[in-house]
């Protein structure tokens, strides 16, 4: 698996949630002084290759994290050994509260950058959408040749027929069929964050999606 560089295109802006917010910030500030049970799939920025790190600090507080990941063989002291890296060395998922992902941000500093984007309010923490995760964990997690990575998102991802998988390996994806060198692949995205490329599917397990 590949995270090839893809010109052209731009990641969503993140930002780091300050401790003491600003006036902007009041609308973080009155979701979090109204708790809420329901959990949701945000992105941190980690630094420094720290995610199995952070992911460790995460489930230490019984907080569910998701990066993809894949095997890969190292020569240490002329021996050959085979490791785990993340396929995207600063991306981390975390599914919690919207109380949660702020805390976590705040314990994280300097280490994480939370992803956000802009509301009427102000700016908020990015929530994914739940069948957007499953979707990109489904192709990411499935363990066949020739996937490709990217660590950011673009229009271009969207663009092409947007078709949903009903045969092979791949079954339940959606995404956009774009052309990468000579062969037709499907795109598959978190909006904002990342993307994953499949390698060839053949066209009688696509069924096309109108918009």
């Amino acid at each position: 698996m590949t995270i090839p560089d893809f010109h052209g295109c731009e990641e969503w802006k993140i930002y780091l949630l300050p401790i003491r917010p600003p006036p902007c910030f009041f609308f973080i500030s009155s979701v979090m002084s109204t708790p809420s049970s329901s959990k949701n799939w945000y992105a941190f920025k980690v630094f420094f290759n720290k995610v199995f790190e952070i992911a460790e600090l995460l489930e230490k507080s019984h907080i569910e994290s998701y990066f993809p990941t894949e095997t890969v063989v190292v020569i240490k002291n002329g021996k050959k050994k085979k490791e785990l890296k993340p396929v995207i060395s600063s991306l981390l998922f975390i599914k919690c509260t919207l109380q949660e992902v702020i805390e976590q941000q705040r314990l994280l500093t300097d280490r994480v950058i939370l992803y956000t984007h802009f509301t009427e309010a102000g700016k908020v923490p990015a929530q994914i959408p739940n069948d957007e995760m499953e979707r990109f964990k489904l192709v990411a997690s499935s363990g066949q040749e020739g996937l490709e990575f990217f660590g950011n998102d673009c229009e271009e991802f969207h663009r092409g027929e947007h078709v949903r998988v009903i045969g092979g390996p791949f079954k339940g994806a959606e995404g956009y069929i774009r052309r990468v060198r000579h062969d037709h692949r499907l795109f598959v995205t978190v909006r904002g964050v990342c993307a994953v490329a499949t390698s060839y599917i053949p066209r009688c397990h696509l069924q096309k999606i109108n918009d």
